[in-house]
């Protein structure tokens, strides 16, 4: 049961976290013991169970079968949607369990730091650690409702679907119906824009610079707090509007959709530059392959080369044993597109046997400072954004876009179709040739219900399913 589950596991998280090893009134009786705790929230949230690798590298991308599997395995049934299996049943229960658990460590920070304002010597830090929880309690759920809530075209239902939690609570944790659960997500999404709006240094230098705070004056970012660096590894401002963007593509708000990813897409740093940039094939040859300066929100994680090397350089994650179905199927052999020339490999195994992998998480083993570093997995990137606004911008403007995108993947400029629907095909392609390994294709699936034949590698058994059940032990929703 959720409310019984967030309670117990914050109370697991302060006894195991080595910093936050006290109880929470000590905790939280100064700025250092909130910043502890948020830090906790981030590590969290890159654990193998959530973001870390089930959903981005691992099983969200076996649902739409972007790896090749062994046949009456647990990933082979992910991708047959056999969710009545039960370690396809297990995989999903911890996935939601974590996600709550993340919620309920978010929810304890957020209940604290209204008790207990006053140890806040910095109205500043207080606004921006309070908009980052709020964003990523909206970031948590929003992820929920996408693997568990239902499809969201022209749904109307007033049937209860999931628990929105804002309370840490032993009670049971109250279910509310999609629209209800839309409200509460918007409410949170609102008010971490207003707080983050006000004090995000984010909006005043540039990545390059919030990646070498100075506090002898050799950069012009010289924060008195260093916790204000480093902008793009937590949920900020600009990452607050692009998920806004994401929400509202969701809900079919499209002109809201619209003007966030606008926002970010039109950002500039003081000196008139772009502040996010679509990468290109520069990028690629610098072995950038995850294109860091499209990067608004990046979860850091110091065993990104490890996990590299033990999931997809050893052949464990993997699609095809040559080049044909990736090159042919996916990208349509253009021998241009930077991603299908430069973000995969064709790699030979100590028993002779090759395998073709991804290469977006292949970093360097020992990471470069600063903002050069790239052991991120991305959870927020430009090209979604600019996704999103071709898909909900007047024609023109759409084309224009899209001209834009295209151009810095290399690939020839097209006319987009003035069907929308044939338009939104179209733009699913380029989600799943461009969120390989980062968990977003089967949303952009699910979003338009997508049937079958659209949605590639799909096995021939396969009957999908967009909506995984909710776990045995939660309650049955009462509407």
């Amino acid at each position: 049961m959720v409310g019984l589950m967030t309670l117990n596991s914050c109370d697991d998280f302060l006894s195991v976290n080595p910093k936050t090893q006290m109880t929470q009134d000590v905790l939280y009786s100064s700025e250092s013991g909130f910043k502890d705790a948020l830090t906790g929230v981030y590590i969290q949230l890159k654990s193998n169970s959530v973001y870390g690798q089930s959903l981005s590298m691992t099983t969200i991308e076996q649902l739409i079968s972007n790896w090749n599997v062994t046949t009456n395995t647990l990933e082979s049934k992910i991708g047959l949607y056999n969710y009545t299996d039960a370690s396809v049943e297990a995989k999903f229960n911890s996935i939601f369990s974590q996600q709550y658990s993340v919620i309920a460590n978010i929810n304890a920070i957020l209940a604290k730091l209204e008790e207990k304002h006053d140890v806040f010597k910095n109205e500043q830090l207080y606004k921006l650690i309070k908009g980052e929880c709020l964003g990523l309690r909206a970031y948590c759920h929003f992820d929920v409702l996408r693997l568990w809530g239902p499809v969201p075209v022209n749904n109307n239902s007033t049937n209860k679907i999931l628990p929105y939690v804002k309370v840490l609570s032993k009670e049971s944790a109250t279910y509310n119906t999609y629209q209800e659960y839309q409200a509460n997500l918007i409410a949170d999404l609102n008010q971490a824009d207003s707080l983050l709006k006000a004090v995000d240094p984010i909006q005043s230098y540039s990545l390059l610079d919030l990646g070498r705070p100075s506090a002898n004056g050799t950069t012009s970012f010289n924060p008195n707090d260093t916790y204000f660096a480093y902008r793009y590894l937590r949920l900020n401002y600009y990452a607050i509007k692009a998920l806004e963007a994401r929400v509202n593509l969701w809900y079919g708000n499209k002109d809201a959709a619209y003007a966030s990813a606008k926002t970010v897409i039109q950002a500039l740093n003081p000196d008139g530059s772009t502040k996010f940039r679509l990468g290109t094939a520069a990028d690629m040859t610098a072995k950038d392959f995850s294109l860091m300066n499209e990067h608004i929100f990046s979860l850091y994680d110091f065993e990104l080369n490890s996990k590299y090397n033990n999931q997809f350089a050893n052949g464990i994650i993997y699609k095809g044993t040559t080049e044909t179905t990736v090159k042919s199927q996916l990208y349509g052999n253009t021998g241009t597109d930077i991603r299908e020339v430069n973000l995969w490999q064709l790699i030979t195994l100590p028993n002779a046997s090759k395998t073709y992998v991804c290469q977006k998480y292949n970093v360097p083993a020992i990471a470069p400072s600063g903002f050069a570093d790239q052991n991120r997995i991305p959870m927020l990137r430009l090209s979604e954004l600019y996704l999103i606004a071709i898909e909900t911008a007047p024609s023109a403007e759409a084309q224009t876009l899209w001209a834009t995108f295209r151009t810095a993947r290399n690939i020839t400029v097209t006319t987009l179709p003035a069907d929308p629907l044939m338009a939104q095909l179209e733009l699913v392609k380029e989600y799943r040739k461009e969120f390989v390994a980062e968990g977003q294709s089967f949303y952009a699936y699910k979003r338009i219900n997508a049937a079958k034949a659209n949605v590639l590698w799909t096995p021939t058994a396969a009957v999908i399913n967009y909506v995984v059940p909710l776990p045995r032990t939660e309650p049955v929703p009462t509407n």
